[in-house]
């Protein structure tokens, strides 16, 4: 198992070219097709005096999004460079519902982390959340300034239970070529799924991994960063815990902690 198509999520940000760059050199590692999307609504005209002005308005409104669209697929294309195989998606619709529709044909979609101390990414933008409630694949969630994803070294976030275990099987291309995989449990309930089963099914897989138990106080998220940090790895992998409560997405606090702030990135599966 592979990933044969990487979609990326496009923006106007000053960030939209290193997600790309990040998404460009996975693309390259794994052989796959690149697929950058972008989106965004035509404004409705409200003061209008006939539908003559209407629809001169529609097209100006129009002609303006396909700018701001065509500006989009000019960072991607230059970001990705020349070598690779791309596809391009772009569309008059709501930026999170046409990202989602392009992601029924990727195996891993890439967005930018959204946090509340991180920029507005502008009217393409899309967070990442409802991206991993409704997409149906894993995300890769990229932090602002990072360019490279190397995964030589990789922490698998473990609480035992359906999110996890797709995140899990998700990485397992990520966790093939990488030196080594550090499963990190906390909690004192490690009867069922522990680390070290987990350590010995990842094997099974030609995986390098190791299983640690972490103590340290304080929350979760915290915890598993700074583990991650003390490693030198650069990629967590966890699943995301959360439900919809009308039309917000309710998050719980390992998984809200690190889509707002995580400082490396988080492949994370729903």
């Amino acid at each position: 198992m592979g990933y044969a198509n990487i979609l990326v999520a496009l923006d106007l940000s000053e960030d939209a070219p290193d997600r790309v760059s990040l998404a460009a050199g996975l693309a390259r590692r794994f052989e796959a097709i690149l697929t950058g999307a972008a989106a965004q609504t035509v404004p409705v005209p409200i003061l209008v005096r006939d539908l003559c002005e209407a629809a001169d308005d529609v097209e100006q409104n129009a002609t303006r999004v396909r700018g701001i669209l065509q500006r989009a697929r000019d960072v991607f294309e230059h970001s990705a460079g020349s070598e690779l195989r791309t596809i391009w998606h772009a569309g008059f619709a709501d930026p999170l519902t046409h990202l989602v529709e392009q992601a029924s044909t990727a195996d891993l979609v890439v967005v930018s982390r959204q946090g509340p101390d991180d920029p507005d990414p502008g009217p393409l933008g899309v967070s990442p959340g409802p991206v991993l409630m409704q997409a149906g694949r894993p995300v890769l969630i990229v932090p602002p300034r990072i360019v490279h994803l190397k995964a030589a070294r990789i922490v698998l976030a473990w609480k035992d239970g359906p999110e996890a275990r797709r995140a899990m099987s998700a990485a397992l291309p990520f966790f093939r070529a990488a030196d080594q995989v550090l499963v990190a449990t906390r909690g004192e309930d490690l009867r069922v799924g522990n680390a070290e089963d987990l350590a010995v099914h990842l094997a099974r897989h030609g995986v390098s991994a190791t299983a640690h138990h972490l103590h340290a106080a304080g929350p979760d998220a915290d915890a598993i960063m700074r583990f991650a940090l003390e490693q030198d790895a650069d990629l967590v992998v966890m699943g995301a815990y959360g439900h919809s409560r009308l039309r917000e997405w309710i998050f719980g606090g390992v998984t809200r902690d690190v889509l707002d702030r995580a400082p490396i990135c988080s492949l994370m599966c729903h």
